[in-house]
């Protein structure tokens, strides 16, 4: 495999994607179990995702007790990834997808 800048900016942005759909399934699991919100840890995962789970609160309200909009987070951030990866590949190697 060629290991050119184009393939590592890809591979990095793949994995950016990647870490933080898991920083969101980890809040999700969070939101099941009691947990210390001033663990340092803790604190830093709800940081770092609330500002875009926000973002489909406001569009998606609970339904009862049960709050939907971080599976559909996780499912606009995975179609994101895949979206952005195709446009870099597209770019990079004039590959069409």
């Amino acid at each position: 495999m060629q290991c050119d800048l184009s393939s590592i900016i890809i591979t990095a942005v793949n994995v950016a994607f990647q870490v933080y759909t898991w920083l969101v399934i980890i809040r999700i699991l969070l939101s099941w179990i009691r947990h210390n919100p001033y663990q340092p840890l803790i604190r830093f995962i709800y940081e770092v995702t609330e500002p875009f789970l926000r973002l489909f609160r406001r569009i998606v309200p609970p339904l009862g007790q049960i709050d939907f909009s971080p599976i559909i987070a996780v499912f606009v951030l995975q179609i994101l990834q895949w979206v952005i990866v195709r446009l870099l590949v597209n770019i990079f190697y004039g590959l069409h997808f």
